[in-house]
């Protein structure tokens, strides 16, 4: 439909596709009225006068016109956008909500691996919003993160119901445990210089045959060599100011109920998880850095994806700088890129707010970070 507008001369009603004629027309009549008035005679002077007026004019019509013109393709591409990023949020949403919804009733390993997904496509359409703030009404804006937070809370509803966390419990007795037993009842002569951490460690019901760590320990310095964990799943849990070195190159590290506690690892070659810790130093490369329940602890991270925390406050970030003799071969073994570290990267699954950083973790000053691992 043609818009009708106003001629600013005459005041003539014309259709969009004459006015810009319309108009120019009317401006030379108005130069050619107005030199007239101004000379007095229509000599070369006054002729020459009203030429300049005409083209000054015809000019400033054209400028106008582009601008028009520009305003109203612009208002094109934002409406554009803002559908193509309606369709593709509403489909990407409604996939994660489908993956949800298969979670239930079906086997651990199964879950497990669809909460992976949906969490990965989670954080993938936080970004995509993040991406889109620029061109969106705040109406739009309000709506989609309304959305995502709707989105967080049942993946996390989800992932409470059908993962729950494993309460620390004395439940399991292996062969190795009732031999420990045995050994308590019996006391044989202990070497002061190992660590006595395998009964303590198999005690604990949480930790699978192929896991090897520290558990139920205070105010002791541990260590692991690369022979004993080299790919293998490690787990430390329920330490209190407890020291920890781990050479080599874990599968993955979980950390469960660490209280001021250092705890420096090699490369990681998965995942990292961290659960219920606080006041700690932590350092470690890994792929992928999952933290909750954590407060007042500092982490030295080479991550090659993204960090993420949830539930968690006061927890700062630095760059990984720990080092020892093997690094660089731990490194190769674990697969992970030396080169490339986004260790600023934090993705605080309690923070919506596009645009402004997370109040629950902050960068490191690097006059405040730690260069001396040995002391």
């Amino acid at each position: 439909m043609q818009q009708v507008a106003v001629c600013w001369l005459c005041e003539s009603h014309e259709e969009e596709g004459h006015h810009f004629r319309h108009n120019y027309q009317c401006d030379n009549m108005a130069a050619v009225i107005e030199g007239n008035e101004e000379s007095g005679f229509s000599g070369e002077s006054g002729a020459a006068r009203i030429q300049e007026r005409l083209q000054k004019r015809h000019q400033a019509r054209i400028e106008d016109a582009e601008r028009r013109k520009e305003a109203k393709e612009s208002h094109s591409v934002a409406e554009e956008k803002g559908e193509y990023f309606s369709i593709a949020f509403n489909r990407e949403r409604a996939c994660i909500e489908e993956l949800l919804s298969s979670c239930s009733g079906a086997e651990r390993a199964v879950v497990t691996e669809k909460l992976e997904e949906a969490t990965t496509k989670t954080l993938q359409l936080q970004k995509f919003l993040n991406d889109s703030m620029q061109f969106l009404t705040q109406y739009e804006l309000r709506q989609a993160q309304a959305a995502l937070q709707k989105l967080q809370t049942s993946l996390s509803e989800t992932k409470e119901e059908a993962l729950p966390r494993k309460k620390f419990a004395f439940r399991t007795r292996t062969k190795a445990t009732d031999k420990a037993s045995a050994q308590d009842a019996h006391p044989l002569p202990r070497d002061e210089g190992t660590p006595a951490e395998t009964g303590r460690t198999q005690v604990d019901g949480a930790a699978p045959a192929e896991q090897c760590g520290f558990s139920n320990m205070t105010s002791e310095f541990l260590t692991k060599t690369a022979e004993e964990i080299q790919k293998r799943d490690v787990l430390l849990t329920h330490l209190t100011n407890c020291k920890v070195h781990l050479f080599g190159s874990p599968s993955t590290l979980h950390l469960k109920h660490i209280d001021s506690c250092e705890i420096l690892c090699g490369p990681v070659s998965s995942s990292v998880f961290v659960d219920n810790c606080r006041n700690s130093v932590l350092a470690f490369p890994c792929q992928q850095l999952r933290t909750h329940n954590t407060t007042d602890t500092q982490v030295y991270l080479h991550v090659t994806s993204r960090a993420i925390i949830e539930d968690c406050h006061g927890v700062s970030f630095a760059p990984f700088t720990w080092s020892y003799p093997t690094l660089e071969e731990d490194f190769t073994v674990s697969g992970l890129d030396r080169a490339r570290n986004n260790w600023t990267q934090v993705d605080d699954f309690n923070w919506l707010a596009a645009g402004t950083p997370s109040p629950n973790w902050t960068v490191i000053p690097e006059a405040d970070r730690k260069a001396n691992w040995d002391s």
